[in-house]
């Protein structure tokens, strides 16, 4: 088999399908991504979301029987939404992502690899695949890196040339042997920006990100959100892109190649205040496409009651109030009480008074407790 030809081949049918980058690399163990991992776990960085097991995220062989290469693709995703609604006042709105517009990625990459590799197997019957997106054992950035996709950046996002960082990635473990792709050189040079401008400081240094203080992860937490992160959210329903936006090698760089990637701007940026009362339903028929829904409504409720304390939105007090007095939820209560005393105002006090003397939960009594606290000692 000239595995030479067919390597060429995959990669123009790579291009038919639409996707817009693809590498390939030996499957071999990630030494250095096992160093960073190890080291990750040793400071408590770990978000709790990766597989358990590091010598699974580095070894190919131990999730796959005698592996030969891996093949990395990266599907490009748009950085500029067409049509962008305005938040204005009395009429606030919260944002999603980039990675989270349009149809949910995981979807979209699974997809081109099922593609991938029906046509691999044509031509190469006793072909074997192991393919994964982001969910997988394998860190997708270390394949991609190896596989000559882009360069891990500073903010620990794979950077391309072509695309800058709004790139998906995905992985195929195969026994076939291709000649792998040759890295690229780390481009970031003397560049801080990332690091200087991370929201919470879940960028330590270049390529150190601590997951427990990033707003990405934050979002998608599903407890009360830490008092020391709850003004850093700002409007931002589910992840953060402020990294990436500053990032000099993403300036001008947009890309609108996949129409299911497009996003609907009333679910990309919708408004805060119809999420607080949405059924489970209603938010699956909305949201259940994008990959920001994967973790349910409680989140995105929780963080809509943020993103509106953020706004000091007073005319949301009576939709809050509601959520504070009879949603059933301990962690929806408490953060909508403790939005209602950054908001301020007569009847935002009032209630939260009375639910002081009907609240049975601990944590929730807590909450308006440093709702009520907001009065006494300004609004901060």
């Amino acid at each position: 088999m000239d595995f030479k030809k067919l390597k060429e081949e995959i990669i123009q049918y790579s291009r038919r399908i639409g996707i817009d980058k693809i590498g390939f690399t030996t499957a071999s163990t990630f030494d250095e991504m096992k160093n960073r991992l190890v080291r990750q776990e040793s400071l408590g960085y770990q978000s709790g979301f990766e597989e358990k097991d590091i010598e699974k995220r580095v070894d190919p062989s131990l999730i796959f029987d005698e592996p030969r290469s891996i093949i990395s693709i990266a599907l490009a995703y748009p950085s500029k939404m067409k049509d962008a609604p305005q938040s204005k006042k009395g009429e606030r709105r919260g944002i999603f992502c980039r990675a989270s517009w349009g149809t949910d990625y995981h979807d979209l990459l699974k997809e081109k690899l099922s593609l991938l590799e029906d046509y691999i197997k044509e031509k190469v019957p006793e072909a074997m695949f192991k393919s994964m997106v982001d969910t997988g054992e394998l860190v997708d950035r270390a394949v991609a890196e190896r596989a000559g996709i882009g360069w891990s950046g500073k903010n620990c996002a794979i950077i391309t040339p072509e695309f800058g960082s709004y790139v998906y990635l995905g992985e195929m473990i195969t026994n076939l042997p291709f000649e792998p792709d040759k890295p690229m050189e780390d481009q970031c040079g003397t560049c801080n920006k990332c690091v200087d401008v991370c929201p919470t400081g879940a960028l330590v240094e270049g390529g150190q990100l601590d997951a427990q203080r990033c707003i990405a992860f934050l979002t998608q937490t599903k407890g009360f959100l830490p008092d020391q992160f709850r003004t850093k959210i700002g409007n931002r329903l589910y992840g953060c892109d402020t990294c990436q936006t500053v990032c000099p090698e993403n300036k001008g760089k947009d890309f609108h190649l996949h129409e299911r990637m497009e996003p609907d701007p009333e679910i990309a940026k919708p408004l805060l205040k119809p999420l607080l009362s949405i059924s489970n339903k209603e938010f699956k028929q909305n949201y259940g496409h994008v990959s920001g829904s994967w973790r349910g409504k409680k989140p995105i409720q929780r963080n809509a009651l943020l993103a509106l304390a953020h706004f000091k939105d007073e005319t949301a007090i009576p939709d809050i109030i509601s959520v504070m007095e009879r949603d059933v939820r301990p962690v929806i209560r408490g953060t909508a009480a403790w939005a209602l005393g950054r908001i301020g105002g007569e009847d935002a006090i009032e209630a939260l008074k009375k639910a002081r003397n009907k609240e049975e939960d601990q944590e929730v009594i807590e909450e308006i407790e440093k709702g009520l606290s907001f009065f006494t000692e300004g609004r901060s």
